[in-house]
């Protein structure tokens, strides 16, 4: 394996891809979004069904004691109203079988009070069926003649109230639940309500009658049903808005991490690149002084044919340690602090180094004026930017033609910078692999010029983008870090 094919291989990724193995990497992302979205549904279902229990449970129960205190008052009323001596509650006088138990109390007082109670009863709004039972469980009144006189037995809802003695109890059944003491003149729509009320004695111990109340309350319903409505869609929007944003937070630090992981591979390369080129240049520094020394002597003393060929020895050997420069200055860390520059006088500096041959090749240079503007950098790289890019653009303009350095755009934070020739371009395959070290497609050249400007550039909070047609030249656009306020390029 060669050393771009070693380059282009993603470490990390082999890591995770062990020999024979076959696994996939661990997908951060993927799983994230799954698992929490699998928690975040059943927390929201959770919230949503306790939420929705509690508003039926509550509205139900609210309803239910409404309607316990108003047939409680109106017994507590008739009482009073007939002012019959020795019956003390309601219960008493509810009873038929129980009318010759008071020999004293006039016979048309008690039915009269009882026909009173009987028919607040019969007419409350929103009632499917009431039922009165005696304590023997017999049913001694019913809004459905039919089931007068009945003995209700196995009925747990009503033994239970009977003898827990709450002042009411509710519950709500959908219209199969029927029971034999639930026969309904008019059946229900939808679901009813079910109410179990005490009627106690004097001393409040004893039940001594309990009226049961069908209802079918449509406005409570309809209430109920708008406001799990409302519930459910809160859950939803809640859910999806926490999903949302835990995903969005997730996504941003996905991609950080895979930036920081990239640029640890980067720098692993870098490390390694560097050591190997040390070594490198270290090994061959020594011996191509010698070779370039031999060679200039013997060129001293050498008058023939010979001349030439000790020419290309020393010109190679020169070719050599360019290369073996180039190669450790692009690969040394880049540690040096961030520093204001004067953009314009270090690009005026390598335009001026380039001179000759833009004259030679009759290159027309366009420059626009970026005032005094200051950017985040090093001198030193910074014009190592520039000489690298106008050198890659007056190699691709070897016939001639115009080399602009325009202003995009400057904010109060960044300046954008482009660079461009109308060179022969670049094919799409080579602008891929442009940023790639040790790519190049010059003759002798060693591929690392963009890397470097790549480097520099994110070194200090920059960036670098490069687009580029075959035929109609090349443009590298370069993002500045801005020090000082300056307005807008209009």
């Amino acid at each position: 394996m060669d050393l771009q094919s070693r380059l282009d291989s993603p470490p990390l990724q082999e890591a995770n891809h062990p020999a024979g193995t076959g696994t996939r990497p661990f997908n951060l992302l993927r799983w994230y979004a799954f698992v929490s979205l699998a928690i975040i549904l059943s927390v929201a279902v959770g919230l949503g069904l306790i939420s929705s229990r509690f508003v039926i449970n509550e509205s139900v129960e609210r309803d239910a004691l409404l309607t316990a205190q108003f047939i409680q008052a109106i017994a507590l009323a008739e009482v009073r109203h007939v002012s019959i001596p020795n019956v003390r509650t309601m219960g008493e006088l509810l009873d038929p079988r129980l009318d010759q138990s008071f020999p004293d109390v006039d016979p048309q007082a008690r039915r009269s009070a009882r026909g009173e109670f009987l028919d607040h009863v019969a007419n409350l709004p929103d009632m499917l069926l009431a039922n009165i039972y005696a304590p023997d469980r017999m049913v001694i009144w019913s809004s459905n003649p039919a089931l007068v006189g009945k003995m209700i037995e196995s009925d747990d809802d009503l033994e239970t109230a009977f003898e827990n003695k709450v002042r009411v109890s509710a519950s709500y059944h959908d219209v199969d639940q029927a029971r034999s003491e639930q026969k309904f003149i008019t059946p229900p729509e939808q679901l009813f309500i079910e109410n179990y009320i005490p009627l106690f004695d004097a001393e409040g111990e004893n039940v001594t009658a309990m009226v049961e109340i069908y209802k079918e309350p449509r406005d409570l319903i309809l209430r109920i049903e708008r406001g799990l409505l409302l519930i459910w869609l809160a859950v939803a929007v809640g859910a999806t808005l926490v999903y949302g944003g835990l995903y969005w937070l997730m996504y941003r630090a996905n991609r950080q991490l895979a930036v920081q992981q990239k640029r640890l591979i980067n720098n692993e390369t870098y490390v390694a690149l560097g050591e190997m080129s040390s070594a490198v240049a270290h090994s061959l520094r020594n011996p191509l002084a010698s070779i370039r020394s031999s060679a200039e002597l013997a060129q001293e003393f050498e008058e023939g044919p010979a001349q030439k060929n000790i020419g290309d020895i020393i010109s190679q050997v020169d070719r050599m340690s360019h290369w073996v420069r180039q190669l450790l200055q692009s690969l040394r860390p880049l540690n040096d602090e961030p520093a204001p520059v004067e953009l314009e006088r270090v690009l005026q500096d390598s335009l001026q180094a380039f001179a000759l041959p833009v004259k030679r090749q009759g290159i027309e240079v366009k420059v626009d004026a970026l005032g005094g503007v200051q950017v985040l950098s090093q001198a030193v790289l910074l014009g190592q930017i520039f000489n690298s890019l106008i050198a890659n653009a007056l190699e691709a303009m070897a016939e001639g033609g115009t080399l602009r350095i325009e202003q995009v755009s400057c904010s109060r934070k960044a300046l954008i910078l482009r660079v461009c020739d109308s060179g022969k371009g670049m094919a799409e395959e080579q602008l891929r692999m442009a940023m790639k070290p040790f790519f190049t497609t010059k003759q002798g050249g060693l591929g690392v010029g963009l890397v470097l400007v790549k480097r520099i550039m994110e070194r200090f909070g920059g960036a670098v983008r490069l687009t580029s047609s075959e035929g109609e030249g090349t443009c590298v656009q370069l993002t500045f870090r801005v020090v000082h306020e300056r307005p807008a390029k209009e």
